[in-house]
């Protein structure tokens, strides 16, 4: 049994395939790594989740902690600062250092849920509207248009005050509202995967159409996919943010960034850190992972490879 499965592993198939999957991932970094930006935005985007998995071991106190007696405090380098606070103290005495590690936790989560549940349910429309066609891709693409004619801000405000403010009902109205994208680019690639002679071979062999759907075309689509997902991710830590900062997000005391700028907006002229430092947070979050994006794209798009 032993030499059997020896056999099958050295096989000549198996070593061909290994060796095609290890070219395609080489020449996959070959053009993402040429995009200096995107490596950046990897690194930037390993380190935040790095300091998310090790929130607790990483900050230097809690984020809910008050200390009464440091209410207010400037950033550590500046004049009156506290060595212990690195970033300063909010109105309350917290330590922002922590909160912001703390809040790292909150953008991840916030991205990984509104991404999944907008890219699995765009998919799931999108392939069925661009392989049945007719009335029900009508039907669904009207759809799809009328919602992308709204603002997504605005739909999403509109979403979160039917269903009530929240972190989870904050998330769920922006996976709705970034749906949309992926229906339409799900249909746009299966309509034209749809027509290739490998699909009306597997036809004639006898697939089903839900076989025919998410095995045999669906794979072939993946590429755009993939740098939406990425674009989306950043997006909805944008929007969380965005809610946050209206008071339809996450609500205190949770350390979420978009949450802290609006727990701090009325001290921005006196203690310009409680401001900006989860301004930062922000901004080279998003930046980083839409640099991500453009190298993911440059990277699985044939037609933007040089030759």
């Amino acid at each position: 049994m032993a030499d059997t499965i020896t056999d099958i592993d050295n096989s000549p198939e198996a070593l061909s395939s290994a060796a095609l999957r290890r070219k395609m991932l080489r020449e996959f970094w070959f053009y993402f790594s040429e995009n200096r930006g995107a490596v950046i935005g990897l690194y930037v985007f390993v380190a935040l989740v790095l300091i998310a998995i090790f929130a607790p071991l990483v900050a230097p106190h809690s984020p809910f902690e008050q200390y009464r007696d440091a209410v207010l405090l400037p950033p550590a380098w500046l004049e009156g600062g506290n060595i212990s606070y690195l970033l300063g103290t909010d109105p309350v005495g917290r330590d922002i250092l922590s909160r912001l590690i703390y809040g790292a936790q909150y953008s991840l989560f916030i991205g990984v849920f509104v991404t999944t549940l907008s890219l699995t349910s765009g998919i799931l429309i999108g392939v069925i509207a661009g392989y049945y066609r007719g009335w029900l891709d009508t039907a669904i693409m009207r759809l799809m248009d009328i919602i992308l004619a709204f603002p997504s801000l605005l739909l999403a405000l509109v979403l979160v005050a039917i269903l009530g403010p929240g972190l989870i009902n904050g998330m769920i109205a922006i996976a709705l509202v970034l749906q949309p994208h992926f229906v339409r680019l799900t249909r746009a690639a299966v309509m034209t995967e749809k027509t290739r002679d490998y699909v009306t071979a597997s036809r004639l062999a006898g697939a089903g159409p839900l076989r025919l759907m998410f095995r045999t075309i669906l794979p072939n689509c993946t590429a755009p996919l993939i740098v939406q997902a990425t674009l989306s991710f950043s997006n909805a830590i944008l929007d969380a943010a965005a809610l946050g900062f209206l008071g339809m997000g996450a609500q205190p005391p949770a350390p979420e960034w978009g949450t802290m700028l609006a727990e701090a907006r009325e001290f921005i002229l006196r203690a310009w850190w409680v401001v900006t430092f989860p301004g930062l947070a922000i901004l080279i979050t998003v930046l980083a992972i839409n640099l991500m994006g453009d190298g993911l794209r440059d990277a699985l798009d044939p037609k933007l490879k040089r030759s």
